[in-house]
């Protein structure tokens, strides 16, 4: 059967990651690589306060994976992370044919948060303040008028 391309994230132990750096990642790296699957991609995405506590942890580790795999070694492949005490918790996603490229490509150039940022800052949040979604910051300021001026009838329809 034919290889089909995943991504996974993993949420790992922070504590851990902080002590012993990526080779708690490439506990997962070579976990995938065990039942027969490829690595594409493999890195750091984040590492965030959880929405919730997850056996105790109230920070986690986000690791970014894109690898290709028999789809059947995808059962043996989340039992095994399952008894991983590093992992807290896992999810794979089936990518499209036509996507992976793309993907793999976005993943190997976007970087990973510096290291020697402030814990629990992110790069794209002007200090104090909060961002602002994708959507709200793609707007030309142009098109927003200000308070208290009038607006064109033409403009309006």
């Amino acid at each position: 059967m034919a290889a089909t391309v995943y991504e996974g994230m993993f949420i790992l132990d922070s504590n851990r990651y902080a002590r012993e750096g990526v080779a708690v990642a490439d506990e997962v790296n070579r976990t995938i690589e065990k039942f027969g699957g490829t690595l594409l991609v493999s890195r750091l995405w984040d590492d965030r306060r959880l929405a919730y506590p997850i056996g105790g942890h109230k920070k986690g580790c986000y690791w970014l994976t894109y690898f290709s795999i028999d789809s059947l070694a995808i059962p043996q492949l989340t039992n095994e992370l399952r008894l991983n005490e590093t992992v807290l918790r896992k999810l794979f996603v089936k990518i499209d044919k036509r996507l992976v490229d793309a993907l793999v490509e976005h993943a190997k150039t976007d970087t990973a948060p510096a290291p020697e940022a402030r814990p629990g800052a992110r790069s794209d949040v002007p200090e104090g303040g909060r961002a602002k979604p994708a959507a709200v910051a793609a707007v030309a300021v142009e098109e927003i008028p200000e308070l208290g001026e009038e607006v064109d009838e033409e403009e309006k329809e």
